[in-house]
């Protein structure tokens, strides 16, 4: 009796989670009303999420999020439906997306275990990892090199809390310098205000093409960490992420996520016109085979 009775209350159990489940689900309850879907972006993330020479958010990330748009408005079956723009930082991009400011955030941000504990993400969209942006004329390659120097990143980062990390363990004595953004840490490296950046490297490419004079800086060192990137989505709307997955998953296997890629990594891109020149990496073309939000870190 102890038994069956155990296992009725874990079935009731079970059935009134799925019930929560399906009855939770905020964006898209929101989108069948006639509201926006929003779709946070980035100012300097090249070239997954950044504003054009118009100050319209482009890139990478921003293609991917329009395509998942689409993709919910024909799913819920809607003659139309708005989208609208909200800018998102480092700093406060989480918390627009689980307080319901923003329904998507197409950037760069890594997923990771701390993260989904409050959002939830869908398939990658790119894999990187965090190296060092420096000025041509320096003799640094490697972390232990920045030892007694100063090394900036992007407040709210992985790559911040991963040198803080390693700064402390091995006693490198490395002053680690907070940015507001990503273009205001390129900045200090270019004024001799720190010796090196440390970012997502595909980032860092993108920001060295963006400058005035590309030549005089570079990326140097091997990876301090692996960065899966992914559009981040609240976690309290299952039936909206279960859309978003599928489509991410059809776009990879159409290889329509392919064609967005080479458009943006190889080829010239806004607003000057440059290529990045990069092929798609093995870490990336690997995890495509087999799509999934699901990420070991």
């Amino acid at each position: 009796m102890l038994r069956m009775a155990a296992r009725t209350g874990v079935a009731t159990w079970v059935l009134a989670a799925a019930a929560n489940a399906l009855a939770s689900a905020p964006v898209l309850d929101k989108l069948r009303q006639g509201g926006a879907l929003v779709i946070a972006h980035r100012e300097s993330s090249t070239p997954f999420s950044y504003l054009d020479a118009d100050k319209k958010p482009v890139g990478y990330a921003v293609d991917v999020c329009l395509k998942l748009a689409e993709a919910v408005k024909k799913e819920l079956g809607l003659k139309a439906m708005p989208v609208t723009f909200k800018m998102a930082t480092p700093a406060n991009r989480i918390a627009m997306i689980e307080s319901h400011e923003a329904d998507l955030e197409c950037g760069s941000t890594t997923n990771n275990a701390e993260r989904r504990q409050k959002v939830a993400f869908t398939v990658p969209h790119y894999i990187t990892g965090s190296r060092f942006l420096v000025r041509a004329d320096s003799g640094v390659e490697e972390l232990p090199q920045f030892e007694g120097k100063k090394l900036v990143s992007t407040k709210g980062t992985t790559p911040l809390k991963a040198v803080q990390q390693a700064n402390r363990e091995r006693l490198l004595r490395i002053n680690v310098l907070e940015a507001p953004d990503h273009a205001k840490a390129v900045e200090m490296v270019e004024k001799g205000e720190a010796d090196g950046f440390v970012m997502d490297d595909v980032l860092l490419y993108g920001l060295i093409a963006s400058r005035p004079d590309p030549s005089k800086l570079k990326v140097v060192g091997k990876p301090l960490t692996i960065e899966p990137l992914a559009i981040m989505l609240p976690k309290d709307d299952p039936a909206f992420k279960h859309i978003v997955d599928e489509e991410m998953k059809r776009m990879v296997r159409s290889r329509e996520a392919h064609a967005l890629y080479e458009k943006w990594f190889e080829k010239p891109i806004p607003p000057k016109g440059t290529s990045l020149n990069l092929p798609m990496n093995y870490l990336l073309r690997d995890f495509w085979k087999y799509p999934t939000d699901q990420v070991p870190f």
